[in-house]
């Protein structure tokens, strides 16, 4: 008796060591069958990480679905649709030290987790790694890798790869204490273009946000056009503008899109929404560090 309990403890000790280091989370709605690809890659990888789904109160039987098909995968079932909020609930749910981040229609090419596990280990201010993303099944770069990979603000001595102040969110690895630390995705702008507010807040408290080509994502976006995204995009861009960067960039910011409504709709829509929560956004006022802004205006393009 006492032998077998011991090996139960015995097994139970390796089956922790063995475990992954990084964890995913995947924040998913009405996505069912492209859930369902994603998780069937991801549960393929050779790192063997625990996955976690924060569903956003699907309609179309994603979970059931998730019940019947991936019995290993997490499921945190949202009472309704929280957006990118849903990645701060499944990152609280892991107890990883670091955690990489898939949408329903992306995934981690195989070894590419233990790649970013070994950069967090080496360099300890690290806080994400934005990855090199192919997409589609021709595997072709996205655009942004070569944005990134040419950041002006180059490399740092204590840093892997190239300084970034932007990623891509369905392609990047956070270190879960940092991810905490920075709050996460910003509540304000629930979805579209919230990746760029998280890198401010993460080098405003001290953690290296950088481009790493070595550790690659997979992305398969449905071709299809996304409704409302290029006015939700603007509104996003806006707002985060009046959450962190100096008063006159973003009244500045303010006139641009107020000329392109004239003309646009997606820029009227865009506008109509950021001064709809503009009161909320000032009340969250938090100022870049000098040195931060001197970063985000140096990836601009303008003069700091």
């Amino acid at each position: 008796m006492s032998n077998g309990l011991s090996a139960t403890r015995e097994r139970a000790s390796a089956d922790a060591t063995r475990r992954a280091p990084v964890g995913i989370v995947i924040a998913t709605r009405d996505r069912s069958a492209s859930l369902a690809v994603t998780l069937r890659h991801l549960l393929a990888l050779p790192e063997r990480p625990e996955i976690v789904v924060a569903d956003n109160a699907s309609t179309d039987g994603t979970r059931a679905m998730l019940a019947r098909d991936f019995p290993r995968v997490r499921v945190l079932a949202l009472p309704y649709n929280r957006g990118a909020l849903a990645r701060t609930q499944g990152v609280r749910a892991l107890d990883t030290p670091y955690v990489a981040f898939s949408d329903d229609d992306s995934w981690w090419a195989p070894g590419a987790l233990s790649t970013a596990a070994r950069l967090f280990d080496e360099h300890p201010r690290l806080g994400l790694v934005s990855a090199r993303t192919l997409v589609g099944p021709a595997d072709a770069p996205d655009p942004l890798n070569d944005v990134l990979a040419a950041s002006p603000l180059g490399p740092a001595t204590d840093l892997p790869g190239t300084q970034v102040l932007g990623f891509l969110g369905c392609a990047a690895v956070a270190r879960r204490t940092a991810y905490l630390d920075a709050g996460g995705y910003h509540p304000l702008l629930f979805f579209g273009a919230e990746e760029t507010l998280l890198a401010y807040d993460l080098a405003a408290r001290g953690w290296g946000v950088t481009h790493c080509p070595d550790v690659v994502a997979h992305h398969h976006p449905d071709p299809g056009p996304r409704t409302g995204r290029p006015a939700v995009v603007r509104r996003n861009e806006l707002l985060t503008a009046w959450l962190r960067r100096p008063l006159p960039y973003a009244l500045a910011r303010t006139r641009d899109l107020a000329a392109e409504a004239r003309h646009d709709p997606h820029a009227r829509r865009a506008l109509r929404e950021a001064l709809r929560r503009l009161p909320a956004a000032l009340r969250d006022r938090r100022p870049l560090p000098p040195h931060v802004e001197r970063a985000a205006r140096r990836l601009e393009g303008t003069p700091s």
